[in-house]
């Protein structure tokens, strides 16, 4: 049985970087272990990696230590730092054995990306400032100074960028809401969002906004006042006139409905295509004391409460029919109101009206405007 006896001589450590072409010199090994050329080939020197790729080679004749597979860091040891080559040259007679480090630094020839080209969100237009909303990481495989850095959010008319530090080292991407979103002026907004690395080598993704409808906008007649003519006795199913709103609001939040004040309604009024029943002047008399409450606003009195207030959006104006009877001097007037209203009631909106009727043997004209 024979034994050998290998000694480690000694131990050198080189930096290149990644990338370096075929062929290119890592460094002069005979010289830096102190090895004569002759003892290199008399001893077969050769290296020895165990089970790694061998990216490194040895040119005996002229000493020195070669590339001889390109290097990607990235793909050698990923995020890991410092990525390094470990392997031994080893000559024979007597058995000797040289460490050799070899140490890939990082050149940046990765820019960051997204794994994603755009995000889309469905944001509601009532959202309150601060809400947050995670957006995807850039992911940059270089490292040091050459990895990610920075990002940035453009516009910034309703969104910011926040970061939070996560337990692995990583940091997590919001995107806050600043101000206020109004479907009504900007239903879509496009954002791009940008990510740096140490020398401004970038990655981007698009991200798509749809701005979601929420009632927010009452509805707004055509007219602020309606002016009409009706003759005493006419038919049931004259049009008296034509009541006209819209809603900015979208989808079921923009259908707009009409009502009249039920006591007009019940009597008189309807609202679709019977919009005038037949009715006599002497017969509708009973109006003349009737007056609706109509909740305001004024310096001095007690804020109101909140049904109030809801009261107010629903009765903040009324609508006068005015009816004369030309036989008599005093004229009567007659409250009513015409609600423009959403589908759901949030909001209202009220329209005034003016209605003359005229008696068919009237003498006396009547005024050329009625009074309040």
């Amino acid at each position: 049985r024979s034994f050998y006896l290998i000694s480690a001589l000694g131990q050198v450590s080189y930096s290149i970087p990644e990338e370096m072409a075929k062929g290119s010199l890592v460094g002069n090994i005979a010289q830096d272990l102190g090895l004569d050329l002759k003892r290199l080939k008399s001893g077969k020197a050769r290296i020895y990696t165990g089970d790694s790729a061998e990216y490194i080679e040895l040119n005996k004749e002229r000493g020195v230590l070669l590339i001889k597979e390109r290097i990607d860091r990235e793909a050698l040891c990923g995020q890991t730092t410092p990525c390094a080559l470990h392997f031994q040259i080893i000559l024979e007679n007597p058995m000797q054995l040289y460490r050799i480090t070899v140490e890939v630094t990082d050149i940046n020839d990765n820019a960051p990306m997204f794994s994603k080209s755009e995000m889309r969100f469905e944001i509601n237009e009532m959202s309150l400032a601060g809400a947050r909303f995670i957006l995807e990481r850039a992911i940059d495989h270089d490292v040091g100074g050459n990895g990610l850095q920075s990002y940035s959010l453009e516009p910034t008319d309703n969104f910011v960028l926040k970061f939070q530090n996560l337990p692995n080292g990583n940091k997590a991407v919001e995107m806050v809401l600043q101000t206020h979103l109004d479907r009504e002026k900007k239903d879509h907004i496009s954002l791009l969002l940008t990510a740096f690395d140490g020398v401004q080598m970038s990655g981007t993704m698009l991200i798509h906004i749809t701005v979601l409808d929420a009632n927010d906008n009452a509805p707004v007649c055509s007219q602020s006042v309606y002016k009409a003519s009706i003759a005493e006795n006419s038919a049931k199913g004259t049009v008296l006139t034509t009541v006209s709103a819209s809603d900015a609001d979208q989808g079921s939040n923009g259908v707009v409905t009409y009502s009249l004040s039920s006591a007009a309604s019940a009597t008189l009024f309807d609202i679709g295509q019977y919009d005038v029943r037949s009715f006599d002047y002497e017969q509708i008399k009973a109006f003349a004391d009737q007056r609706f409450p109509v909740p305001r606003k004024s310096a001095g009195r007690r804020k109101p409460s909140s049904q109030q207030q809801r009261e107010l959006l629903y009765f903040m104006t009324f609508c006068k029919l005015l009816f004369s009877d030309m036989s008599v001097t005093k004229l009567k007037v007659y409250h009513f109101y015409v609600f423009c209203s959403s589908s759901d009631w949030t909001h209202s909106a009220a329209v005034v009206q003016y209605v003359s009727l005229k008696s068919r043997s009237a003498a006396v004209p009547p005024p050329s405007s009625p009074y309040y």
